[in-house]
């Protein structure tokens, strides 16, 4: 069974929108303004696209991704070719090569989508979807490089009033301070 995995760039105060250089957000491509993104953090991000099997993300997520990764044929080659999910109730003829789009019954979509083959299931930003998906108990682990700038504004990761406790599975500083963090939810036990 995959793990279903998210990875987000975060900033210290939270914020996750507008990382890479989104058009509209006031802090666009906060994580190259004012830290040097280093090549251990290449390297990380290099290792989780080796390590994944399938990817999954929501539909403004894959509005975002769709006509630019398939251009980059060099750095994130494997995502092109790997199978990707779309959890969306609007989108119905994706154009990106080997995507599925899950609706309806969302949570048994995804959960055939884990039945695949082994490796790694990830999910980049899908904010909205990963805090459904860990109300829901479907997320495996949280993969997090926490980055020493404060945004201010814009959509948080943990946005509503729900606790989540979770596990320290590792943590990596890299040089220029960020933190790479994983943890994975902490699921209660069963009653016997």
């Amino acid at each position: 069974m995959r793990t279903l995995i998210t990875t987000a760039f975060v900033s210290l105060d939270g914020v996750i929108e507008a990382p890479g250089g989104e058009a509209g957000h006031r802090s666009s491509g906060w994580t190259f303004k004012d830290i040097e993104f280093v090549p251990e953090a290449y390297e990380l991000k290099g290792r989780e696209q080796g390590e994944a099997a399938a990817m999954m993300m929501g539909r403004v997520s894959y509005e975002a991704f769709s006509p630019v990764w398939p251009t980059m044929t060099e750095d994130f080659a494997g995502y092109n070719a790997m199978p990707k999910y779309v959890v969306s109730s609007t989108l119905t003829d994706p154009a990106w090569q080997n995507t599925t789009v899950i609706s309806g019954d969302v949570a048994a979509g995804l959960r055939a989508a884990k039945d695949g083959t082994d490796g790694d299931l990830t999910m980049s930003g899908s904010a909205t979807t990963a805090r459904w998906l860990l109300a829901n108990g479907l997320l495996d682990e949280l993969a997090l490089l926490v980055h020493p700038i404060a945004v201010g504004s814009g959509q948080r990761l943990f946005e509503d009033p729900t606790t989540y406790p979770l596990e320290l599975l590792s943590s990596e500083t890299l040089g220029t301070g960020v933190l790479h963090l994983r943890y994975a939810p902490v699921r209660e036990a069963a009653a016997g």
